[in-house]
């Protein structure tokens, strides 16, 4: 494996775990603040996050090269509103989004199309997961402060995440 494609790689494990944490510690948020439908989305997403940096790890292993299983800072806990959980994770996912971008860039660069290949399964993750993130915050931005939307919102987040996945 080229060193430069490994090291990005890897580093795309960390991201994908940073993710992961990040989502587990907004699950949990949502769990005590009374929100299970928006508990049960991120914990998903946690476990979703969780997949795609293992898939990494025994790509990385699989191909000759050295995974590194990193450690990841304590992930942020505290938030003041709903809309707020999902602005970070619009941001968290576009930050991904970006990186996986990265990945591809060097495999181009370094013609390196195996690689190129198998990283074309996260551009397409990452479509669907910021359109979900987008299509979520735009939800919330429209129902503002109302607490009857926000129950309805929590209600039918799940709903709205298994008909998406439907569609595919």
């Amino acid at each position: 494996m080229i060193p430069e494609i490994e090291k990005s790689l890897n580093e795309q494990v960390r991201y994908e775990a940073t993710a992961s944490a990040q989502y587990l510690s907004m699950a949990c948020w949502a769990d005590v603040n009374g929100y299970n439908g928006i508990a049960d989305f991120f914990y998903t997403q946690s476990e979703e996050e969780r997949v795609h940096m293992t898939k990494l790890v025994k790509f990385i292993n699989e191909r000759n090269g050295q995974a590194v299983i990193p450690a990841i800072e304590k992930p942020r806990d505290n938030f003041k509103s709903l809309r707020e959980l999902f602005e970070i994770f619009l941001e968290s996912e576009e930050f991904v989004t970006a990186q996986i971008n990265n990945v591809i860039f060097q495999c181009l660069e370094h013609k390196d199309y195996n690689v190129h290949n198998f990283m074309q399964w996260y551009v397409a993750e990452q479509l669907e997961e910021e359109a979900v993130a987008r299509t979520l915050l735009d939800k919330l931005k429209i129902i503002g402060d109302d607490k009857s939307g926000h129950y309805l919102f929590d209600r039918d987040i799940n709903t709205f995440q298994i008909s998406n996945s439907q569609q595919e």
